[in-house]
C-alpha cells in the first residue's frame, strides 16, 4: 500500500521552418551529469533552475524495468499510483511513476498507446486546438532497453522497436532546438512535467514544483538536463510518485502512467 503525502504547492507552423532549426547546431548543457545534488539516495532529486524548482527523476534504460500503465484487468483505467502498484507481482514494488501521456474525460489516450507490445490506441494526426494538436508532437518510446523521443510521423516511418509508446504533444525540443511555437516571452505559466532522453541516452523524467512558462520547461530539457529530444506530458493535472522523496501526489484521476519497477527485497 502506498502512503500518500501532501502535494507540493503548483502553483501550425511550416515544416520547412522547423527543419531549418532542426539542423543548427544545437547548445551544449550548461550543466554537470545528473545527479546535481547530493541530498537524494533514490531515482528522484530536487534541482533549483533559473529560480524555479523541479524534480529530477534519471534512468539508464538497460538497467531499468520501465513500463506503461493505463487499465487493469477489468479494462477500467488505474488512475492513480496506488492502483498501478496492485498490478505488481508480489515480489515487485514501485520505485517511481508519473502520469504519461494525455487523455480524454474518459482517461483514455488521446494518441498512440502501445502496452506490453500491443497497440490499445492508435495513432492521432489529426489537427485540433490544445498541447496535443500542437505540432508537430511526438512518441516517447521504449523497450528492449533503447528509449526515444520522436516527432510521431517520422515514429510512423521508422517503426522503431517499442514494447510501450505514448503520443502526446507537444515536442518540448527536437535535435536540440525548442519548438518554434513555444515563445521566450510566452506568460502562461502552470504545473508541467515531461520526458527526454540525454545525451548518455538515459530518461529523464521532470516535473515542476511551482508554475512554469512552456520556454523555461523546455529550456530546462535542452540546457539543464541535456536533452536534445523532449517530449511534454501534461500540465496542471502533472503527478509524481517519488517514494524517496516522500510525494505520492493525487489531483485527479489519471490517464496513462509510467513507472519504474524493481524486485522488492
Amino acid at each position: 500500500m502506498l502512503k500518500s503525502s501532501p502535494r507540493l504547492v503548483r502553483g501550425v507552423f511550416s515544416i520547412a521552418a522547423w527543419v531549418i532549426l532542426a539542423l543548427a547546431p544545437a547548445p551544449k548543457s550548461l550543466a554537470a551529469p545528473f545527479p546535481f545534488f547530493g541530498e537524494s539516495a533514490g531515482p528522484c532529486a530536487n534541482l533549483q533552475a533559473d529560480g524555479r524548482s523541479y524534480t529530477i527523476c534519471r534512468f539508464d534504460p538497460a538497467k531499468t524495468d520501465l513500463r506503461l500503465f493505463w487499465r487493469g484487468p477489468n479494462k477500467a483505467p488505474l488512475g492513480n499510483f496506488e492502483a498501478v502498484a496492485t498490478q505488481l507481482a508480489p515480489d515487485e514494488k514501485l520505485v517511481f511513476a508519473m502520469n504519461a501521456g494525455m487523455y480524454d474525460d474518459k482517461q483514455a489516450p488521446l494518441g498512440l498507446y502501445i502496452e506490453k507490445g500491443v497497440e490499445l490506441k492508435r495513432v492521432n494526426l489529426r489537427g485540433g486546438g490544445g498541447n496535443f494538436h500542437l505540432k508537430p508532437n511526438g512518441v516517447f518510446y521504449f523497450g528492449g532497453g533503447k528509449p526515444g523521443v520522436l516527432e510521431t510521423s517520422e515514429f510512423l516511418k521508422l517503426r522503431p522497436k517499442a514494447d510501450y509508446a505514448t503520443q502526446s504533444g507537444p515536442l518540448l525540443v527536437l535535435n536540440g532546438q525548442i519548438h518554434p511555437r513555444i515563445n521566450a516571452d510566452g506568460v502562461s505559466e502552470k504545473i508541467r512535467n515531461g520526458v527526454g532522453i540525454d545525451r548518455r541516452g538515459e530518461v529523464v523524467f521532470a516535473i515542476s514544483n511551482g508554475a512554469v512558462t512552456f520556454y523555461r520547461f523546455a529550456s530546462l530539457f535542452r540546457d539543464m538536463l541535456g536533452c536534445d529530444n523532449a517530449l511534454f506530458l501534461d500540465g496542471s493535472i502533472s503527478a509524481l510518485y517519488a517514494p524517496n522523496l516522500g510525494r505520492n501526489d493525487f489531483l485527479k484521476p489519471l490517464g496513462p502512467m509510467v513507472g519504474a519497477v524493481e524486485k522488492a527485497r
